[in-house]
């Protein structure tokens, strides 16, 4: 179906029916539509999060040897779950930039809570 009947949006019609892996625009909304707003506000948010994290970890954690700053997940998670209870999520958003690093695919609480986090 090239186009939904229900809609009023025009541009659909044009677009072609299926997009290829190959395609710069596959799995990517409508340039322009509402989802792709929701989807650029959601990552800023995402973003404000990990800026947030880094700076509790920085005030929370202890400088190493090395310069780096350090935290264990215990002492992070009992700061940081008051301001938001995705506290893990951010974390491995974080790691995933490169601004973290801890062992581990994920951290549980309680079992991880003297994994050492630490900042990048």
């Amino acid at each position: 179906q090239r186009k939904n009947p229900f809609s009023s949006d025009d541009r659909l019609a044009s677009k072609p029916a299926h997009t290829h892996r190959g395609d710069p625009t596959y799995g990517r909304p409508p340039e322009g539509s509402r989802t792709e707003q929701r989807g650029k506000d959601a990552h800023s948010h995402v973003g404000k999060e990990v800026e947030e994290l880094c700076l509790i970890i920085r005030r929370t954690g202890e400088m190493g040897e090395d310069g780096h700053v350090r935290v264990t997940f215990g002492q992070l998670f009992e700061t940081y779950v008051t301001i938001s209870n995705k506290v893990v999520g951010i974390l491995l958003r974080a790691r995933k930039h490169g601004l973290v690093h801890f062992e581990g695919e994920m951290l549980w609480q309680g079992k991880d809570d003297d994994v050492v986090i630490t900042l990048l």
